[in-house]
Order: structure tokens, then sequence, then C-alpha cells
């Protein structure tokens, strides 16, 4: 009897049409003698969707083509099950993949989401819901609103935003943060909470960074100038700095005097003013080279 496999794909993503990659996977399935089942996401309904899917075919492996927010889609909706995530980056923020060393190209990437062993990764829970990558308070935040906002795509728009955002958001804002017994008030332009080390950019935002080691990062940037802001969205970040403060723990909380523009692995959350982050250790099984 043939093995199932699903593959999980939104078909909006990162603007990339997914039908290459829906092609290159089904026929690869085929060659490997497995059943391939289809899944494509709409606007709603997905999570029952996918719970569905998983327990009428029980697959051994889920791919996902997309980025990580349809990543993050299918490991909260499968939280409590037991499978391994194979990966095709196809999104529009492709950090995960990027942290994971996967290729970029499907030809690369195929045999290793459908056949190769897997590594289990932390993720981590900020205020009940799933971060699996990086999150953030504050600056990039708030460029990502604006970008999410804004009726135009693409990499020289993203760059004008980030100017506009840098420009227009001089704010910096008081933050409390309590982990590993001790209380440290912060003044900070953006935090960012990080179970990985690199943005989907390629930056490298926490060199400390480990995804299995049932630990997170807590980076506090306290002074963020054009140069700087623009080093982190274009993968140079400069780490050697009196300005950047790193915590590094399995437990915090974080309160700021007002709320604060918050996203979680690329995805706009709105403005808050407490954030209670756990890890969750080994929780995924994630195919890697």
């Amino acid at each position: 009897m043939k093995k199932n496999v699903i593959m999980i794909t939104n078909p909006v993503s990162g603007g990339v049409d997914k039908s290459e990659f829906i092609d290159a996977a089904s026929n690869y399935a085929a060659k490997e003698n497995l059943n391939f089942v289809l899944y494509e996401t709409s606007a709603d309904n997905n999570t029952a969707e996918i719970k569905a899917l998983y327990k009428k075919f029980m697959p051994e492996r889920i791919i996902v083509a997309g980025g990580d927010g349809t990543i993050k889609l299918v490991a909260e909706a499968l939280a409590n099950e037991d499978f391994i995530l194979g990966i095709l980056p196809a999104g529009s923020a492709n950090g995960l993949a990027t942290d994971l060393g996967l290729p970029k190209s499907i030809e690369d990437s195929l045999p290793i989401a459908f056949k190769n062993d897997y590594k289990e990764i932390d993720v981590i829970v900020v205020n009940g819901k799933m971060s699996l990558h990086l999150s953030d308070l504050g600056l990039n935040a708030t460029l990502i609103k604006n970008y999410e906002e804004g009726s135009m795509h693409g990499r020289w728009h993203y760059a004008l935003q980030a100017f506009k955002t840098l420009i227009n958001t001089d704010v910096d804002f008081s933050a409390t943060v309590t982990a590993n017994n001790e209380m440290t008030e912060y003044q900070a332009r953006m935090i960012v909470i990080a179970n990985s080390k690199k943005y989907g950019t390629g930056v490298t935002i926490n060199p400390n960074g480990v995804m299995d080691d049932g630990k997170f990062e807590i980076i506090i940037l306290k002074n963020l100038d054009f140069m700087v802001f623009g080093k982190i969205i274009t993968g140079n970040m400069p780490l050697e700095s009196e300005d950047i403060s790193i915590i590094s723990t399995d437990k915090a909380t974080i309160k700021t005097t007002f709320p604060v523009s918050f996203q979680m692995d690329g995805e706009y959350y709105g403005a808050e003013s407490e954030f209670n982050i756990e890890v969750a250790p080994q929780k995924l099984k994630v195919a890697i080279p």
C-alpha cells in the first residue's frame, strides 16, 4: 500500500506562482511511489481542513511550498501530531528555510523535503501564539505593517517603506524585561524575540541562536539610526555595539509603557504592551540538508 504525502501551499504567498512547485513535487512523489495529496490554502477555515486532511491520510511527511507564514499555519494546526515537515522555500519571508540552510532551487530542495533526515526544533510561544523563527516589537514590526497596508509591493517599495518608517517613527519605548529571575528596564527602538540566527534577508540578528537548545534570545536594540536599520534589512547587521543587549532564556515577560507594534514570522499582529514568552522544546520535526 502506498504511503501518503500531503503538500500544502499558499497560492498567493510571496507573489510566486506555485504551479512549478506543485508539478515538481507531484512528479517526485510519483517517482517515489507515494500517494500525493495537494491542499491549497484559502482566506478561511484552513486550520480545520488541514486537521481533517491529516486525520484522513496520516502522512509521515507534509511538504510546504511557501514562506514562514504557511509553515506556521501548518505547525499550529497540527501542533500535537507526529510528522516531518519538508520545506520548499516559496514565500515572501523564508527566514526559517534560510536559517536551516535549505537550498533555494526546487530541484535541490525536493529530495531534502521528501527523504532527508530531520531536526527537532524548538518553537517559541508568545501570548499563546506560536513563533517558529523571529518576532519583534517596535520599528521593524511598524515597517511590516506599513508595507502590508501599502498598495505596491516588491523590493524597492520595501526599501521606500523602510525609509518612510524610520523618518516617521521617531519613538523610543520603555520596556521592562523579566528573565532568569532578573528584571531590567531598557529604552529601545526595537526588541527581537529570536529562536534562530537570521532574518529572511540573511542578516544575522542573533549570533547565539540555536534552534534546538531549549532557549531563545531577546535582542534589545537601544539605538537604531538609518545606517543601522538599513544594515538590518539588507543583511549587514553590525553586532559589536554597546547599543545592543542580548538575553538568553527559556521564559520571559516584556512589558512596555504603551502598546508597541508587534510582528511574528513576518506577519503583523497589532500593537500590544505585554508579552509573555516561553519555549516549547523540540516541538517540530523539520527535514534538513
